[in-house]
């Protein structure tokens, strides 16, 4: 086991000895590392690790294994627990545990307007704790007190600057970690299995024990993927996907569709990355910026504008469309002149956000085959939801 992993312990924690009056029933809500993870997963596939859920037949623990964690026991199904992307958020809401929900890292970047179109389906932000305050500190996940912390041990050392220290001690003295990130693929320390957005949404299924519903999205995910797919023209734009650096910009952080749960619906709709075939670095690795004169060197066929919260056709139209058309070097893109400058979605998106940003880019792309069509059955989508099957 590497040394950036999440350790466990075999000893009870303090946690457990509350939680269980003192008598700790074998197996423990505690955190273990088994095996040294395994290759890559296709990006497409669904399989399940053979070894990914196991209940025992005398009491209803039961464990699910998933890099980096490794295997992690629970004595009973979470009540409470929280992300800090808000990826895993829908893909909790998605599984019916929107009640138990407790916070996330930034809630403005958690597309929860989109749950509006859903009958009997909604989450109000107001009413969760925002992780992130000038930093993240350990103290709100003792506050929290949540059953299981749904984040990558490694996000929080890498990316908010924890210590291992201090996720052991939260890991072992507060509840567990359970999580890969994997919205993105670009970060140097991500060095050990990646899952795609429904292998990841189908190890959080066994953490709540709600097979049948990822089996319900599962499906119904294929039946829309297989329906927009078929009405694909022959040839695909190549896109440039990125984010302002203001509004309205004259700049922008160029990302890459890569294999990262964030452009999921840009790969289920085989547009090439033009930014990648020039060689143009991630925003999240290099931290840089592209404005108009590169963006006209390398001319995509399509701009892919991503922005967080809700945002209206309105909005988008005034405060980007217009003024790349008004912009004397803007102008001049062939994106911009064949009026394909679209709303690029949210970076983090579950299956249900995922649905609606697959709708929203394939209308956006290709407005001939799609239009304004609604691409699923918004009421088959909540019943899931709501466990009606």
């Amino acid at each position: 086991m590497s040394d950036d992993t999440t350790t466990g312990t075999a000893a009870p924690t303090r946690r457990e000895y509350v939680k269980y009056g003192g008598a700790v029933v074998g197996g423990g809500l505690f955190t273990g590392c088994t095996g040294d993870g395994g290759s890559e997963p296709n990006s497409t596939a669904n399989d399940t690790e053979p070894d990914s859920e196991t209940t025992t037949e005398t009491d209803s623990s039961y464990s699910v294994t998933m890099e980096p964690v490794g295997t992690v026991a629970f004595e009973e199904v979470p009540e409470t627990w929280f992300p800090y992307t808000a990826d895993y958020a829908d893909m909790g809401v998605a599984l019916g545990q929107a009640d138990g929900l407790q916070a996330t890292g930034v809630t403005a970047r958690f597309g929860t307007h989109l749950y509006e179109e859903l009958p009997d389906v909604s989450v109000e932000t107001d009413e969760l704790t925002e992780l992130y305050e000038d930093g993240t500190g350990k103290e709100i996940f003792y506050e929290l007190d949540a059953d299981v912390h749904v984040i990558d041990p490694n996000f929080m050392v890498n990316r908010l600057e924890w210590s291992q220290d201090d996720v052991d001690e939260v890991d072992d003295t507060a509840a567990p970690f359970f999580g890969n990130t994997g919205f993105t693929q670009v970060y140097d320390w991500h060095d050990y299995q990646y899952y795609s957005l429904y292998e990841a949404f189908e190890k959080l299924a066994d953490v709540f024990q709600e097979r049948e519903r990822y089996e319900a999205f599962r499906q119904y995910h294929d039946e829309v993927l297989e329906d927009v797919r078929s009405r694909l023209p022959e040839e695909t734009p190549d896109i440039a996907l990125l984010y302002p650096s203001d509004v309205p910009p004259e700049s922008f952080y160029p990302y890459l569709v890569g294999d990262g749960y964030a452009s999921k619906q840009w790969r289920d709709l085989q547009v090439g990355d033009a930014l990648a075939q020039e060689g143009v670095e991630d925003a999240q690795v290099s931290g840089g910026t592209v404005d108009f004169e590169t963006l006209l060197e390398i001319d995509p066929d399509a701009l892919a504008i991503r922005l967080q919260g809700e945002i209206t056709r309105e909005y988008f139209e005034d405060e980007i469309v217009s003024h790349l058309q008004d912009h004397d070097v803007a102008n001049e893109l062939t994106a911009v002149q064949n009026d394909r400058v679209i709303y690029g979605g949210l970076t983090y998106q579950g299956p249900i956000i995922h649905l609606f940003q697959l709708e929203r880019a394939a209308q956006g792309l290709y407005p001939g085959a799609f239009g304004d069509e609604q691409l699923f059955d918004r009421e088959r989508v909540a019943d899931i939801v709501s466990g009606d099957l």
